[in-house]
């Protein structure tokens, strides 16, 4: 586990080295960023280690700041406090605020922002010939940018001929064509269709490790910030709750609001009345269960995240269902299990139950207590 300002994090990516070995310095580093509008605040001590070549998502609601971070870091707006480091380089802070030309960023809209009159290429080529290339060079970026996404073929179109994922695939590629060093994307999936989307992903994926920039991508869309991020920070109310890989976001959340904005879960109330290491014994009412914890737990109450996989029907379950609701969820039904005392938990069937509903729970995630320094 590690921790900086109001930013936690647990354990790391497998495809993405430890933090200790990727250098002193980071692709963006945010230091206590704070903006308020009058007296909203938006961002609220933001701190943030984004490592060079990493693929850092933003995770949040609408309004909960993640645009604004955006929009600082590329020089768009002025923070009231803290600093921001693009590579070794202070962009923003007490004594100075590079304007937005000289961060060598690129910025990728929800809203694409391509010029209508303009060909593919002439859109793509904008970035290198504003910045001077010669015509060579120009040549050899846009080629280079235009095969990236696969676009060669429509480099005479005009955007308006173009579907909305090509046209996505256009901004992507004028960004590329930037050479920017840290790249910037404000919900650009946004405005696609469900396949479109998944295709695109794959697609960001692909330019991403072709470029090697720095990423920061924001999304309201947990799904998509769990398929592209090496590692997400999720925001609510201006804060970052916390700061891991996907999989350590779902399994081992460090509060509740990130359990419960993080895929399906169900908080029961519990006892802890043993740790072993990273397992603790747990009561939930009368029931003795095994629940996966921090090393730094400690007995007494706590709080148990379930999910759905944790949960298994059982016709000999010591957990027994009052009532029970379901929804097809293609390939699987999702239920929420009524039981007296507690709150509805959700599960997973091939089939809903017939009869009477009995179940167990095989598992859970102990919620560490708040300031705690989870070994995860």
């Amino acid at each position: 586990m590690a921790s900086e300002g109001n930013v936690t994090w647990y354990g790391d990516h497998p495809d993405f080295p430890p933090q200790e070995a990727r250098g002193p310095t980071p692709g963006i580093r945010i230091q206590g960023l704070t903006k308020r509008f009058g007296r909203a605040t938006a961002l609220d001590h933001v701190s943030l280690d984004i490592a060079a070549g990493e693929f850092f998502v933003v995770l949040g609601p609408s309004g909960c700041g993640k645009s604004t971070l955006l929009r600082l870091i590329a020089g768009l707006e002025q923070a009231d406090y803290g600093e921001i480091h693009l590579g070794d380089t202070c962009v923003a802070g007490e004594t100075i605020d590079l304007p937005p030309e000289a961060r060598r960023v690129a910025v990728v809209f929800q809203s694409y922002a391509l010029w209508p009159h303009l060909s593919v290429r002439k859109n793509v080529a904008f970035p290198a010939e504003a910045a001077g290339k010669s015509s060579d060079d120009v040549d050899r970026i846009v080629g280079g940018a235009l095969s990236a996404v696969a676009l060669d073929a429509f480099s005479g179109r005009r955007p308006a001929s173009l579907s909305g994922g090509q046209q996505q695939r256009v901004a992507l590629a004028r960004c590329l064509a930037s050479e920017a060093e840290t790249v910037l994307m404000d919900e650009p999936l946004a405005n696609l269709d469900v396949h479109l989307r998944a295709a695109m992903e794959e697609e960001l994926m692909r330019v991403h490790k072709a470029s090697g920039a720095t990423t920061l991508y924001i999304t309201h869309d947990q799904r998509e910030a769990m398929a592209l991020a090496t590692r997400v920070a999720v925001m609510q109310a201006g804060r970052i709750l916390q700061v891991a890989p996907p999989r350590t976001l779902y399994d081992c959340p460090a509060n509740a609001e990130v359990a419960g904005f993080i895929g399906r879960a169900t908080l029961l109330d519990c006892v802890v009345e043993a740790v072993a290491g990273e397992t603790a014994r747990v009561t939930v009412g009368e029931h003795v269960l095994t629940a996966r914890c921090a090393a730094t737990t400690k007995t007494g109450p706590a709080r148990l995240v379930v999910r759905p996989s944790d949960v298994v029907l059982d016709p000999h379950g010591r957990f027994i269902a009052t009532s029970w609701r379901t929804a097809y969820r293609g390939g699987h039904f999702e239920l929420e299990l009524e039981v007296a005392g507690l709150p509805g938990i959700v599960a997973q069937s091939h089939a809903p139950p017939s009869g009477v509903a009995r179940f167990d729970i095989g598992g859970g995630w102990v919620l560490p207590p708040p300031g705690a320094a989870p070994s995860h």
